[in-house]
């Protein structure tokens, strides 16, 4: 089982030489072929020289440079899109995650598992701005999705390579790869980790990116539960618009036929209001639903995944396992 390990870096010119030291040794310990891959994700400090000089000194070091900042989610992409081996082991390059605990994913991932998930056991962070706005998306993200993931945010993880082929990574979502990787059918593990301070460099987390993550959860829940079929969803809250809609008719003529004065009164706004949203919801549906089915169809994607087949034709020969009756 080769593994290429995939680091995504940004302005960390004191922390790249000894975590490429760090992660060949792991390897090394591991007896497995590997690779490691830098992604330099626009630095514009001296980290690209000192990858330079990793690739000199180690040819199983490959340094990829895109040409601006485009975010770690883009970044790790590129190096996933780049790797070769059977197995990607993805970790930051602040050297916070300790390349020592991959031997022991990869041993899970001989277990059966097909993805292994780092959890940070102590971590060292500050409190405000890095731990607690952690814990607080792990128990949201696990009451909105109803999966349950101990520590969304540790990006030391081990999955077989087979299971990224359709796996699509923008924004944030990266810290919910483990959760995609188990929609499609993953068999999925947590390892506790060892979780360092950092010690150069300066954070690129803040509240900012807090942010964009608790919007990619919105996102995130709407490809596990209503991608393939939106208009279940728009269609649920147009119904419920139209039956509002008919509620508040039903009352304004009831109150009329009882002589009631509605100067002023909401209700026959209310009507109006609620059956124009309830057309809007249905015609949003529709496009949703022809736009999920031109991403299939362009994409050629089928919605499932096969993960095994006995007895296939075979293509080449055009013999037919089945037949026709008759």
């Amino acid at each position: 089982m080769s593994v290429s390990v995939v680091v995504p870096v940004k302005n960390e010119e004191g922390n790249v030489r000894e975590l490429h030291r760090e992660i060949a040794v792991a390897m090394r310990s591991s007896g497995r072929q590997f690779e490691i891959i830098f992604v330099d994700d626009g630095s514009t400090d001296g980290t690209y020289a000192q990858l330079r000089a990793c690739a000199a000194a180690d040819p199983r070091c490959r340094v990829l440079k895109l040409r601006r900042n485009y975010g770690q989610t883009v970044a790790m992409k590129a190096g996933i899109d780049a790797a070769g081996g059977d197995v990607i082991v993805t970790l930051d390059g602040d050297r916070q995650n300790d390349p020592a605990d991959i031997p022991e994913m990869l041993n899970r991932l001989d277990d059966g598992f097909d993805v292994v998930l780092g959890v940070r056991e102590v971590r060292q962070d500050a409190l405000l701005h890095r731990r607690l706005p952690s814990v607080i998306a792990n128990r949201l993200f696990s009451m909105v999705s109803g999966v349950r993931c101990s520590d969304l945010g540790c990006a030391l993880k081990a999955i077989r390579a087979d299971f990224l082929t359709d796996i699509e990574l923008y924004g944030e979502m990266h810290r919910y790869l483990g959760v995609l990787l188990q929609h499609a059918g993953a068999r999925c593990t947590e390892v506790r980790t060892n979780h360092r301070p950092r010690v150069s460099g300066r954070t690129k987390y803040g509240l900012d990116r807090t942010m964009r993550v608790l919007l990619d959860l919105l996102v995130v829940k709407y490809r596990l539960q209503w991608f393939n079929s939106p208009m279940r969803l728009f269609g649920s809250f147009a119904l419920a618009s139209l039956v509002l809609s008919f509620a508040a008719a039903f009352c304004t003529i009831f109150m009329k036929l009882r002589g009631v004065d509605m100067t002023g009164n909401p209700l026959l706004l209310l009507t109006v209001m609620a059956a124009f949203a309830s057309l809007q919801l249905f015609s949003l549906g529709i496009l949703s639903e022809v736009c999920a089915r031109v991403y299939f169809h362009a994409s050629r994607r089928s919605g499932y995944a096969v993960a095994e087949q006995l007895n296939a034709a075979d293509d080449d020969s055009g013999d037919m396992i089945l037949r026709r009756a008759g």
